[in-house]
């Protein structure tokens, strides 16, 4: 790669590093499987730069890398074992309540790759249906369903004690 493409590549990366952080945060639901989802999405990105970067897609491809990474990642059986270090990962500060946020959090976790990957495409970043079914590779139907059956649960999951929907 060129000093042009690598000038470019490195001012994509710290344009966007924080956004693809908090991206890859609200797919993986811990800051250790955040960085080394960002870094794998990024090792892919400079390897396929030129391309991308002719096609003006950087934001897309990358996206759509951290969606399959983080899906896959959580099918590996590896995954499923505890480390025992609960509770060493500090969320991001938001501006409301920290006990909502990790609520929040802890929620999406529960919720299966796919599912996640819809909300957080759709009302994290604020995408489109379109946009999200081009990065998770489905319909928009199937982005709409995800989305909605996610949405449900995650009512479920955070609805406060003793009241039901």
């Amino acid at each position: 790669m060129g000093r042009d493409h690598r000038d470019d590549f490195t001012g994509f990366v710290a344009a966007r590093q924080t956004q693809l952080r908090r991206i890859a945060y609200g797919l993986t639901g811990s800051w250790p499987a955040a960085d080394d989802l960002v870094q794998t999405a990024l090792a892919r990105l400079y390897v396929a730069w030129p391309k991308v970067r002719r096609k003006g897609a950087e934001d897309a491809y990358v996206r759509k890398i951290m969606v399959r990474e983080a899906i896959d990642e959580s099918r590996r059986p590896w995954r499923r074992v505890s480390v025992g270090l609960e509770g060493f990962d500090h969320p991001a500060p938001s501006q409301g309540d920290p006990a909502d946020w990790h609520d929040l959090i802890r929620a999406l976790g529960e919720l299966p790759g796919r599912q996640r990957a819809a909300v957080v495409l759709r009302h994290w970043i604020g995408l489109s249906v379109a946009e999200t079914a081009d990065v998770l590779g489905v319909s928009e139907g199937t982005v709409k369903s995800h989305t909605s059956r996610a949405l449900e649960r995650l009512h479920t999951l955070l609805a406060p004690e003793g009241t039901t929907r």
